[in-house]
């Protein structure tokens, strides 16, 4: 992975975390125990800290940054979904932001709240624990129900078990030319999008 250190703080990973090769860390970057990083996430902790704490995930192209002075903190078992910036924020235990959402400086996402895909979270916004998270901009729309936790939880422990997957068996390769017969696939661990039946 780009790996830089910036005014004498170098980025520490975790050896029990997956931080992919295209991800770019800098500076005052803080990656606990079980972590995900995915494709081409940047870490910028050139101005202030940022921290995933431990069994946290931070999908493909997410950006955390801050200003001087401050944190950026995804705290433990927190969930980070595609393209999503964080900014001076903080997101709780146990919570998670969708897709391409925004969270600004000074917001705390508080413990076990989910934040929908593409919401824009004003800078000092605050809310009540388990709490649904929506619009532009956001506001609590109502208390999560302890099955939308649950199924959190589940996405949540497929990231920390793809991690793992990952560290034991990601190789770069080239491309094979055709489609091999009797292509197996990839294991159905029953995880579905909200709303829909497991498997």
């Amino acid at each position: 992975m780009p790996c830089y250190r910036l005014d004498g703080l170098t980025p520490v990973v975790h050896p029990t975390a997956y931080v992919h090769p295209s991800a770019v860390l800098i500076g005052d970057v803080i990656v606990g125990p079980r972590c995900y990083v995915g494709p081409l996430a940047s870490l910028r902790g050139d101005f202030g800290r940022i921290v995933l704490e431990e069994g946290a995930n931070l999908q493909d192209t997410c950006v955390m940054h801050g200003f001087p002075g401050g944190d950026t903190v995804v705290e433990r078992n927190g969930h980070v979904g595609h393209g999503a910036v964080l900014h001076g924020c903080r997101v709780g235990e146990d919570a998670l932001i969708g897709m391409n959402a925004v969270v600004m400086d000074g917001a705390h996402v508080a413990p076990r709240c989910i934040v929908a895909a593409t919401a824009f979270v004003k800078a000092g916004f605050e809310c009540a624990a388990q709490s649904l998270v929506m619009g532009s901009p956001a506001q609590v729309k109502r208390p999560l129900t302890e099955q939308e936790l649950a199924w959190k939880q589940r996405g949540t422990a497929e990231y920390q078990h793809l991690a793992q997957r990952c560290m034991n068996s990601m190789v770069e390769c080239s491309p094979l030319t055709e489609v091999e017969p009797e292509r197996p696939r990839m294991e159905d661990t029953g995880v579905r999008p909200k709303g829909q039946a497991s498997a």
